[in-house]
């Protein structure tokens, strides 16, 4: 029906969460009746941010400079850190506007059926931005889910030593919920509502 350039358009806008077979045909087909007024400039757009966007080296957001602006953001409290499972969570609470603090993307969560084991995760770069004696709290705001209690577990136990005071978003945050499909009130109640693990 289509080209391979066309087809290999299709293949790749099928592989982007919410998208199937049909969803990224019809995409494509949009994508390519707006050529000018769009394919070409999100084209562009995906080139600039493919060569610009870094993880930061110290958090693990994604940026166009390292350390990324609310790693270097001095009106952010460096004594709360709080720590979520990717950039997604992290976007979610910034958006919500409910934290000042800083953040650590841990890159995923714990999963055995996965083959995904601590090695697999920013643990040990955790273990040492706490472990640096300026972080006085860390806020463990991992999903709701069976892997997102096995991390925060495994988490508590690697950084207890260090003696910081370690808190969990509330359980307002519905049990296999997701961070960045909550609204902004939930994120925000369910932060001021930590408690101590």
């Amino acid at each position: 029906m289509a080209g391979p350039e066309i087809e290999r358009l299709i293949q790749l806008l099928a592989r982007l969460p919410g998208l199937g077979p049909r969803s990224a045909r019809r995409a494509a087909l949009h994508l390519l009746k707006k050529k000018d007024a769009l394919l070409l400039p999100l084209a562009a757009a995906l080139r600039e941010v493919g060569d610009s966007v870094h993880a930061c080296s110290v958090c693990g957001n994604l940026d166009t400079r390292d350390p990324c602006a609310i790693c270097t953001d001095a009106r952010r409290d460096e004594a709360l850190l709080c720590v979520v499972e990717g950039v997604a969570d992290l976007w979610a609470l910034e958006r919500a506007g409910v934290f000042r603090g800083r953040y650590h993307v841990l890159g995923g969560t714990l999963s055995a059926l996965d083959g995904i084991g601590p090695a697999d995760l920013n643990v040990d770069s955790l273990v040492a931005r706490v472990s640096g004696g300026r972080v006085k709290e860390v806020i463990i705001a991992t999903n709701a889910t069976v892997e997102g209690q096995t991390t925060a577990h495994y988490i508590t136990d690697r950084i207890a030593p260090s003696g910081v005071q370690i808190s969990r978003l509330a359980h307002g945050v519905p049990v296999g919920g997701e961070l960045d499909y909550l609204d902004d009130g939930t994120l925000g109640a369910a932060l001021k509502a930590r408690r101590p693990l």
